[in-house]
């Protein structure tokens, strides 16, 4: 998932035309032939991808003829163009794509978002189907109003020939990481390859390091736009840390002017010996350095007051539409989506991880991908993408002065100060 900073803006007008097409049914009056019609929408038509959802819509109506689906499907970047056309007609889609976290949660407090949790205690067989990290995120008030379709978590990748040569192993603390990485640089090596150009990359750092330094109820409460202060010394510890990895000179040169498709040919092309990659991204790898590679979480913090032992990651999939006209159907449509059998056919054809238990194993994925779910479920929970789990102007203060704080010209302690002003302003606009 390559986030941009224009992806908030996306989020923010997304939902400001939501609001105001929530009185209207969004469910479609049109019959054809007695059928129910459902509108579904997803994110997927690449040519790679698409074939996957015609395929099961084209399996669920054939055993469903009373259900007509009517599918559409749109990209990352045509998105917000495509839901001012669709939420601007109050036609919302019945079932629609949704990340998790922040974003889900702005579904919900609009009143748009469905409460599944019924659906979910009343048939406990397709509720433990999942992975239970997979489905917490989609959680606000107890209640969760998302189904999660993938399933992703992020790993530091290394370079074994490299890690060979200095006689290195994965490290499971952060002093153990500071040592490899400075055993690497005296070695004339890049220790970690970075390109932050655009910003995401080095924020899903701050996920995890925010998450392994502030006490979890803490961070929650700071991370709810009613309550959020983010007044706990572990968030200028964590960019302080992230700030160090490159004065130290960790990080390879010209971060902030490298895409991370760019720092992504370095590292596969064995310019560097560490890269932080998604789970999804571990087929590239693995087809450019055929198993010259290896992988572990990031390690945990001595003294660290959040809990050590998650994951950063998040899954995606879909919300229901609190003004469908067929509930029943709906679910129905998303049961069926998220089967076992449907499960394993994503993972064997286009190589996602799936948040169902056991579809993704060795038979079905790459081996260290199987090997990442089983990290993930071994979790006690999940730091999902700060810029999608903070409030949209939250997200944007970390996203514009983060390139800021790795070149030295914004202290963590400057960068806070404007994040705690924004999450006051927050807080007074709930009032």
């Amino acid at each position: 998932m390559k986030r941009k900073a224009g992806f908030i803006l996306a989020v923010m007008l997304m939902m400001s035309l939501l609001v105001a097409g929530c009185s209207s049914s969004s469910s479609t009056k049109e019959e054809e032939s007695g059928k129910v019609v459902l509108k579904f929408l997803h994110k997927w038509p690449q040519p790679e991808f698409a074939p996957y959802f015609e395929d099961v819509v084209k399996e669920f109506e054939k055993e469903n003829p009373d259900i007509k689906i009517k599918m559409e499907a749109v990209a990352d970047e045509p998105m917000k163009d495509k839901l001012r056309v669709i939420l601007g007609g109050n036609e919302i889609p019945d079932v629609m794509f949704s990340w998790s976290g922040e974003f889900a949660r702005k579904f919900v407090r609009a009143g748009a978002a469905l409460d599944l949790t019924p659906y979910l205690n009343e048939d406990t067989a397709w509720k433990e189907n999942f992975i239970p990290a997979s489905l917490q995120p989609f959680v606000s008030d107890g209640k969760n109003y998302g189904i999660p379709l993938r399933f992703n978590g992020k790993f530091f990748v290394y370079n074994k020939k490299i890690f060979d040569k200095y006689n290195l192993q994965a490290p499971k603390t952060w002093d153990e990481f500071l040592q490899v990485l400075d055993t690497l640089k005296k070695g004339g090596e890049t220790p970690i390859i970075l390109g932050n150009q655009d910003p995401w990359p080095a924020i899903h750092y701050l996920t995890g390091l925010n998450q392994k330094l502030v006490p979890q109820d803490v961070r929650m409460k700071d991370y709810n736009p009613k309550t959020g202060e983010f007044t706990d010394p572990g968030y200028v510890k964590a960019m302080e840390m992230l700030a160090d990895l490159n004065k130290k000179g960790y990080f390879m040169k010209n971060v902030n002017s490298s895409s991370h498709d760019m720092a992504s040919q370095l590292f596969f092309a064995g310019k560097g010996a560490i890269f932080y990659l998604e789970l999804e991204e571990f087929a590239e790898a693995e087809k450019n350095m055929k198993g010259n590679w290896g992988f572990f979480p990031m390690p945990a913090i001595t003294d660290g007051k959040g809990n050590q032992n998650y994951i950063t990651g998040a899954p995606d999939g879909f919300i229901v539409s609190s003004k469908t006209k067929h509930p029943k159907e709906a679910i129905k449509f998303l049961k069926f989506l998220t089967s076992k059998e449907n499960a394993l056919k994503l993972v064997k054809e286009i190589g996602w991880p799936s948040p169902i238990e056991g579809a993704t194993n060795p038979d079905t994925a790459l081996k260290e991908v199987a090997e990442g779910v089983d990290y993930m479920k071994k979790a006690e929970g999940m730091a999902e993408w700060l810029d999608t789990d903070v409030n949209a102007k939250v997200a944007d203060v970390y996203l514009s002065n983060i390139q800021l704080l790795l070149d030295g010209s914004k202290t963590p302690e400057q960068v806070i100060k404007q994040v705690q002003k924004v999450a006051k302003q927050i807080q007074s606009e709930a009032d």
